[in-house]
């Protein structure tokens, strides 16, 4: 289990590019929202509320998704199913490993199967917009974190694998750990930060070691 946590932390940490084009504007609008009597300080309680309800949706999504996918084994008795669910696992950061680094934007397919869903989600946002107080931003954030995204996605196929609900959900706690670097420091520097995350030579690095943990967890499966 301890595995595929720090597989998804390593996604959430290396997609940091990709958090700030998808949820940048986001965070953006929650801190336009804020009330303007609210001092500096503040706003990072604001912030903090908001990707803890991101995150906690992560948790509950991982916790679906190990549950659904550990009880279908154990009803069909299909045990050989988990390794293929991990061999999907792996194509998934080689797809996202393409995706990041803009070579091929193939899983945005996958991303607009989610938008099905968010079209009827969406709309509750809105009703926390201007915020009220600080805790607001917490089911805000909560609602922003079924945002159709590919990245989110590809740290799901490792709660698929992990066996469980309770795995499913710590998997991706740690994708969402693993985000939150990028979300804080798009708050905290903004343009720039983009700047860095979203330049060629970063892109490809991250790229490039999603890749090859892909290409060693497709290998390593292939090894048993």
């Amino acid at each position: 289990m301890m595995s595929e946590f720090l597989a998804a932390m390593m996604v959430g940490l290396l997609g940091g590019g990709h958090c700030i084009s998808m949820c940048g504007g986001i965070a953006a609008s929650l801190c336009s929202g804020v009330p303007a009597s609210t001092s500096g300080p503040m706003k990072w309680v604001y912030l903090f509320n908001y990707n803890m309800g991101r995150v906690l949706s992560y948790c509950i999504a991982g916790g679906i998704v190990g549950g659904v996918f550990a009880s279908a084994v154990q009803i069909s008795g299909w045990q050989s199913g988990l390794m293929w669910l991990r061999l999907l696992a792996a194509v998934m950061l080689i797809l996202m490993a393409f995706y990041i680094s803009r070579i091929w934007q193939g899983i945005t397919y996958i991303e607009r199967g989610g938008k099905v869903i968010w079209r009827y989600i969406s709309p509750l946002a809105s009703r926390f917009i201007p915020l009220p107080n600080a805790w607001a931003a917490f089911p805000f954030g909560i609602i922003w974190g079924w945002l159709p995204c590919g990245l989110v996605y590809s740290a799901l196929s490792w709660s698929a694998v992990s066996g469980s609900v309770t795995s499913g959900m710590f998997v991706m706690l740690g994708f969402g750990l693993g985000t939150l670097p990028a979300m804080l420091f798009m708050a905290g520097i903004g343009v720039k930060a983009a700047g860095f995350l979203n330049n060629r030579p970063f892109r490809y690095t991250a790229a490039a070691l999603l890749f090859g943990y892909g290409i060693y967890t497709a290998y390593g499966i292939f090894g048993y």
